[in-house]
Formats: C-alpha cells, structure tokens, sequence
C-alpha cells in the first residue's frame, strides 16, 4: 500500500509537470542546465518504445538532464524523466538522480511499477503513451 501511495502521490505531483520543467525555474538541486541526446539515452534500454521514451523526455525535460520542476505539493521532479522525490528513496538512495544514468535507473523502475508502460508519467497522453510500453 506505501508503494502505491508514493507512485500516486508522484502521479498527482507531475500533473501539471511538461517541458517548462527544462527551464530549472527556481530549482537548483541539479545545477545548470545540461543537454544531452534524448535518442542516445533512450536507446540505453530496450525494454520501451523508443518513439515513446523520445516524445516522453522531450515532453519532460527537453533533453536536459539537470531539468528540476517544484510541484505545488513541495515534491521535486528532476532529470530526464523528470523522477518524482518521492521515489527517490526506492531507486537512489534517497538521493536526487541527476546525472543521467541514475536518472535512467530510476526512470526503469517507475516504467516497470506501471507494468511496463508509460502510465507514471504526466506527459503519457500527450505523446499517446499512457498504456503503451
């Protein structure tokens, strides 16, 4: 039951979450911005869509890596993925996944917790991804 609570809680956190998240607006828990190509590190796991992990970053982050959104609830989205704070915990060591490997790590995790599918993250319907792997 914590589990779910933690994945809802990051769900509702990411609403309103997008591609502003890119501009690190008031949030330097990763530090500057830092684009990489979303294609590269898309391809690092064969287990999704590569269409939609591309439209998924693009959505999130904009391909960069130190992106970091404040929700409204005081949780924080970072990376990439844009990996909610509360999962943090469950695949960093609590710690924020910035760089962009931890970030993938855990962006797998959250991927696997919605049973292989996109469904975690806030931009899935734009990129018509939500039950798709």
């Amino acid at each position: 039951m914590k589990f779910s609570t933690v994945v809802l809680a990051a769900l509702a956190a990411t609403a309103t979450a997008g591609y502003a998240n890119s501009t690190n607006g008031g949030c330097s828990t990763c530090g500057s911005p830092s684009h990489v190509s979303i294609s590269d590190w898309c391809s690092k796991y064969s287990g999704w869509s590569q269409g939609c992990c591309k439209c998924i970053v693009e959505a999130e982050s904009g391909g960069d890596a130190h992106a970091c959104n404040k929700n409204s609830n005081g949780s924080i989205d970072v990376g990439l993925w844009q990996v909610n704070s509360c999962n943090w915990a469950s695949c960093n060591g609590g710690n924020a996944p910035c760089d962009p490997s931890s970030n993938l790590y855990c962006a797998k995790k959250v991927f696997q917790w919605g049973g292989n599918t996109w469904k975690y993250w806030s931009t899935c319907g734009k990129c018509g991804c939500c039950g798709k792997a």
